[in-house]
This record gives structure tokens, C-alpha cells and sequence, in this order.
């Protein structure tokens, strides 16, 4: 009996030495624990040692033993970032309000001076969690009428979240208006990072568009081009980006696929990176574009914004009107390999996280209940069908749900929340994870022009499964197809993309025909190709993919002058018969900018529709295949038409501008319907 305790009192001695050795196994092999974490991340292991929250008379400080962040005490800056034998990964050579924080653009719609960025710094630090396995941290300013010129006019809750055994943090923010308050405009809401320039010059965006980036000093030495953020590198660091453009609206990319992205420095190797797990707080709907990482080297994750928009996007609150969002909770995340393995593999390690992460949404573990548990959110189901010409299952349509409005209108909503999914080959639908509330269901389907809206508004309760059954989108059109142009997909993806000038490339895109556009200077590109006549586009000769260019822009005439440009479609009619034709025009981007159609003659009388003047989205200055979607059923009288050879004639009016145009998604012609 003596020598069977014996054995059990050695055993347990091997246990706590054993689990000893681990902890300090896991503590110091960065690599291993990160992925360790990463594993059980749905419950806490012992294995790990706990959250500490240290307080000090103006920081915070909290440590789980992979990492610790320093935060400024009551602002709610990150001042610090200790990981992996890094010091500091923000840029210290900062001021402590410029490494890390969170900020808004807005303006007071009385005043027309220019709008006012705000820090939104805290003035009372509440701890919402402190215990081993989560610290919460809340940073408030609350806002009153003494403040009204100096801050925006939103109450702010910003929150920190550090957990045990994750190798990364949490933020989110809640944003209110109570009723009552002074009109204002809000454009621009995110959460900026600003890493050291010595350590981090490799940037990644996705698996094609990743590099070595030029330094904040590189871009002051550079060359200025047409506007601030496009720079020529004339005199940078290093070598190889000599004669190379950078310009950060180059790595813009889609909501829908705007999940990780950040850096990576490679001694010692390790990354940092920005993980939206969903894009239910952002605005414009799945495809809006807006920034990513860029040169600095800065990481963001951009909320809200008015970029490849306008300023129609931009939140306008008047007469009191009340209001409350939570934007994130956004993974600040934190991953090193040891100096044996690639610097590269971080990027495919983020990209796992990313994938985990964005399962896990709804998160569990906010401490606020303005967040909606998993419980405590909706299901929304259906298929989608489309009757066109024929019946066909609605393959890859975007269905969202959005606040109510009009067809459309989810392109410049941004004061609700947005939940987006595609369907499947049959046109089936799942949309999870919505919260209670207000709204109306659109969809949107690639290969066929206009949008489908359902027309009754969908109470989304707590815990409830709809069922939408069978919804059949009907898209315009009014007869047979004479001839068209392009593809309906809200893009100019498919027409031509002329090479960049020589001496103003960026050579991560020299070699990519999917992202060509985002090269600089192609609105000119335009003029080196038709520099004394227009495009010329002839039905049934011409092909689209390589004679009809991506954007109808101005031509330079020369000393900065642009002047409009008419483009000219040819086509034939062997008849034409009594009744109204019908021109389908689909624009993907609009800037400053009217078409006017004409038929068959230049004067007055040959014009049969303007679309006056449209569009902010700035699309073509910002390296964009498209801005917001806009769709016109232009009624043509047979008396234009002949039978034999026509011409139709589009021109661009708006000329004094180099980035005034549209991009055209897709043209139709459609005869008269038969009935």
C-alpha cells in the first residue's frame, strides 16, 4: 500500500514537471504557441499563462505572455506593441497619438470650412473584465453641447480585448448619437496601426499583390504626380522601386474580399496583420473598395468611408436624429516563424487565422450588449431564380439583406448594418448571423443587368429562421436583343486595359491582367491611343476586349487641358419595325461626368438621352474598375433608325477635367417587344 502512494506522489511530481516544461515550451517557441492558440481558441487552456492587466498613472498595460500593448490612459492609444523580442512594433519615433488609434472625418454642415479629423480620444478608462483569461477595456468620451465645435458629436466607447492564449488583440468600437443633437456629417471612420519602417517593408494584400514597399522617406524624396497619394520613387532606398509609382489607392480592394491583410518583417521574422472577421458594420455593400495596408508602413481597417463613392455615402444626421452602430470587433494579430523557415509562410499562417476567425463570428466573448450573440441573432433562407429571356437558376448572385430603401440603395447605405452572402449554383441562399431589425432583401445577379428588391420589409426577431421560398428576379427589358457590349457585371473588367506608361509603372501589376487597372496615369492613356479621333466601335467586327476602352475619359490636348470625347458604335439594321427601341446603358463608374446619346446625326436633333450630370465616385483617379452601379432603359422612337447602316453616337460633355468620366459595364440595344 506504502509503495503504491509512493508511485502515485512520484507520478503526479512527473505530471507538474511535465506540464511546467510545456508552459515554458510555449512561452518561448512563438511559432508553436501561436498555432497551439489558434487550436483552442473556442476554450481557454491552462497551458498558457493568464491575462495580467497592469495600471499605471497615464497607461495600461496588458500581457498574456505572448504579447503586451500599452495603451494611453484615459485616450485609448496604442502606444506599444512588445512581441517576439520587438520592443515596440508601432513606430515610436511617433508622437504616442500616431502609432495606433482610432479616428473620424466629419464636419459640421453649417460651416463651410474644411472637415475636422478627430482622434476620438477617451476621458474615462473603465475595466469592463479583468480576470486570467480576458482583460476588457473600455475608453469613453462622453459628448456634450460645450464640445460642439471641437469633437464630433458622437458618445465613444472604444474597446481593447486581450485573451489568454491568443497571440493578437481585439477592438471595436460603439459610436451614438442621442436624439436631440446638433446636425452633423460624418465621411470616414477606422483604426489605424503605423509600424516601424526598419523592421516591416513587406506588404501583402492577397496572394497575388504582395511586395516590398518603399519607406514614408522614399515617397517625401519622390516626385508628386496628379494628386498627393501618387508619388514617382526617384530617390528611394532601395534600388529596385527606382522609377516605380506608389500610390496606396493601388491596394484598395472589395468589402467581399477585404478579410487580411498587413506585413511581415524578416528579422526577426514576424507579421502583423488586420483581420475583419465580417463586413456587417462596413458600408456600400459587399463590393464598395477601400484601403488595405500602404507604403508608411501603415495597416487599417477601414468602417465606413466615402471612397469609390462620393460624398452621397457619407453619414448626413439631421434634425436630432438618433443613432447607434458597433463597428468590429476587428483581430489585430500578431504571428513570427523561427529564422529556419520563410518570412512568406506568415502570410499563408494569416490567412488560417483569417479563415478561423471569421467562423467564429459571432464572437462570444464582448462584454457588451450592444453586440448580439449567435443566440440572439436570425436566419434568412431562399433560392433566387432569374426569368429573362428564359428561366435560369440564379448562379453566384449577391442577396443581401439592408436597410429599407430603394432599389439600390444598400450601394450608399452606411448607418445600418449589412449581411451579404452568394448563392449557389441553383440559386439557394443562406444568409446567417443577422441581427434583430428592419429590412429589405436585394440581390443582384452576374450576367444580367438591374437588381432585384423584395418589396415587403423582413422582421428579423432574436433566435428566428425565415424561409423566403422561391424568388424570381425579372431583370429590364423590354425586347429582342439587336446587339450589345461588354458583360452585365458591374465592372469594366472585360474591356481594354492599355499598358501604363513606361516611366510610370508599378511593377507588382506589370504582369497581371486582372489587376492591370490599377497601374497610374491610364486616364492619358487614352490620348497616346486616339490622339486626334475617337473610338470607333463597329457590331459584329469590333471585339470589346480589345477595342472598346475601360473608361471614357477626356483627351489631352496638352498644358494640362483636356477636352470631351465622342465614342461611336456602328451597327445595321436589316428592318426597322414600328414601335420603341430600347438602349440598355449600364455604367459601372460615374465622375463628373454626362453621356449624352445621339443617333444617326451630331445636332440636337439626334439626341435621344443625356444623363445629365452624375457621379463623385473618382473611380478612375483611384486605380478603381468601378465605382457605384448605374442603370438606364432609354426609350428610342423607330423614327431615328434606318434600315441599313447606323450610328450611335456617346459623348462625354463634362471635359475640362482629366479623372471626368464613366466606365460603361455593358450596353443593349433591344428591339421592340412582340406581343
Amino acid at each position: 500500500m506504502a509503495k503504491m502512494k509512493d508511485m502515485i506522489f512520484a507520478t503526479k511530481i512527473l505530471v507538474v514537471i511535465l506540464l511546467h516544461f510545456i508552459v515554458s515550451t510555449a512561452a518561448s517557441t512563438s511559432s508553436i504557441h501561436t498555432k497551439r492558440a489558434l487550436k483552442n481558441h473556442s476554450g481557454v487552456s491552462v497551458l498558457y499563462p493568464p491575462v495580467q492587466l497592469h495600471k499605471y498613472d497615464d497607461h495600461v498595460v496588458v500581457d498574456n505572455g505572448i504579447f503586451s500593448i500599452t495603451l494611453a490612459s484615459p485616450e485609448g492609444i496604442v502606444t506599444r506593441i512588445n512581441y517576439n523580442g520587438i520592443d515596440n512594433i508601432l513606430n515610436d519615433r511617433n508622437e504616442n497619438s500616431d502609432r495606433g488609434y482610432w479616428d473620424v472625418n466629419w464636419s459640421d454642415p453649417s460651416d463651410l470650412k474644411d472637415g475636422h479629423l478627430d482622434k476620438l480620444t477617451g476621458k474615462h478608462l473603465d475595466i469592463i473584465v479583468n480576470n486570467e483569461n480576458q482583460v476588457e477595456l473600455s475608453f469613453k468620451r462622453p459628448w456634450t453641447f460645450a464640445q460642439e465645435k471641437n469633437h464630433v458629436s458622437l458618445n465613444i466607447d472604444k474597446r481593447f480585448v486581450v485573451l489568454r492564449g491568443l497571440s493578437g488583440f481585439y477592438s471595436y468600437g460603439i459610436f451614438e448619437r442621442l436624439r436631440g443633437w446638433p446636425d452633423v456629417d460624418i465621411y470616414q471612420g477606422r483604426i489605424v496601426f503605423k509600424l516601424q519602417e526598419k523592421l516591416f517593408r513587406y506588404m501583402a494584400v492577397s496572394d497575388e499583390r504582395q511586395r516590398l514597399m518603399p519607406t514614408f522617406e522614399d515617397r517625401e524624396k519622390g516626385k508628386p504626380l496628379d494628386f498627393p497619394e501618387a508619388v514617382l520613387l526617384t530617390h528611394p532606398s532601395n534600388s529596385r522601386l527606382q522609377g516605380e509609382v506608389d500610390d496606396k489607392y493601388q491596394y484598395s480592394t472589395e468589402n467581399k474580399d477585404n478579410r487580411v491583410h498587413g506585413w511581415i518583417c524578416s528579422d526577426p521574422p514576424v507579421g502583423f496583420w488586420m483581420i475583419t472577421p465580417s463586413n456587417e458594420f462596413r458600408n456600400g455593400g459587399p463590393v464598395k473598395q477601400d484601403l488595405t495596408s500602404h507604403a508608411g508602413p501603415v495597416t487599417l481597417s477601414m468602417f465606413f468611408s466615402t471612397h469609390y463613392a462620393g460624398l452621397d455615402l457619407g453619414m448626413k444626421f439631421r434634425d436630432g436624429e438618433p443613432w447607434k452602430k458597433v463597428f468590429g470587433p476587428v483581430f489585430i494579430y500578431l504571428n513570427s516563424v523561427t529564422s529556419e523557415e520563410s518570412p512568406l509562410s506568415l502570410w499563408d499562417d494569416a490567412k488560417e487565422v483569417m479563415l478561423v476567425q471569421t467562423n467564429s463570428w459571432p464572437y462570444h466573448f464582448p462584454n457588451s450588449s450592444d453586440y448580439p450573440r449567435a443566440y440572439q441573432r436570425g436566419l434568412v433562407t431562399g433560392q433566387l431564380v432569374v426569368r429573362d429571356v428564359g428561366l435560369a437558376f440564379a448562379n453566384s448572385a449577391f442577396v443581401g439583406l439592408a436597410p429599407p430603401g430603394e432599389l439600390g440603395s444598400w450601394q450608399e447605405e452606411s448607418k445600418g448594418y449589412q449581411f451579404w452572402t452568394q448563392t449557389d449554383e441553383k440559386g439557394y441562399f443562406e444568409i446567417k448571423n443577422v441581427r434583430p431589425g428592419y429590412y429589405h432583401l436585394y440581390a443582384w445577379v452576374p450576367g444580367y443587368i438591374g437588381e432585384y428588391m423584395y418589396q415587403s420589409i423582413i422582421y428579423v426577431l432574436k433566435g428566428s429562421k425565415i424561409r423566403m421560398g422561391l424568388l424570381v428576379h425579372k431583370p429590364p427589358r423590354n425586347g429582342p436583343t439587336v446587339w450589345e457590349i461588354g458583360v452585365p457585371d458591374r465592372t469594366a473588367a472585360e474591356f481594354y486595359v492599355p499598358p501604363p506608361n513606361p516611366t510610370l509603372m508599378n511593377q507588382l501589376y506589370a504582369s497581371q491582367r486582372t489587376d492591370s487597372f490599377r497601374q497610374y496615369g491610364l486616364w492619358d492613356r487614352y490620348t497616346d491611343l486616339y490622339p486626334d479621333k475617337d473610338l470607333v466601335y463597329t457590331v459584329g467586327v469590333s471585339n470589346y476586349q480589345t477595342d472598346w476602352f475601360f473608361a471614357h475619359v477626356n483627351r489631352h490636348v496638352g498644358n494640362k487641358t483636356y477636352v470631351s470625347t465622342t465614342w461611336t458604335v456602328l451597327f445595321d439594321l436589316e428592318d426597322v419595325i414600328t414601335g420603341n427601341y430600347t438602349i440598355q446603358l449600364a455604367l459601372a463608374s460615374a465622375t463628373n461626368a454626362e453621356v449624352q446619346i445621339r443617333i444617326n446625326g451630331v445636332g440636337d436633333a439626334s439626341l435621344v438621352f443625356t444623363t445629365k450630370l452624375i457621379g463623385k465616385d473618382n473611380a478612375i483617379a483611384r486605380h478603381g474598375i468601378h465605382g457605384l452601379y448605374w442603370l438606364y432603359s432609354i426609350d428610342v422612337v423607330h423614327s431615328h433608325l434606318r434600315a441599313g447602316k447606323n450610328a450611335l453616337y456617346l459623348k462625354q460633355t463634362r471635359g475640362s477635367y482629366p479623372f471626368s468620366g464613366v466606365m460603361y459595364d455593358y450596353i443593349r440595344l433591344e428591339r421592340p417587344p412582340r406581343y
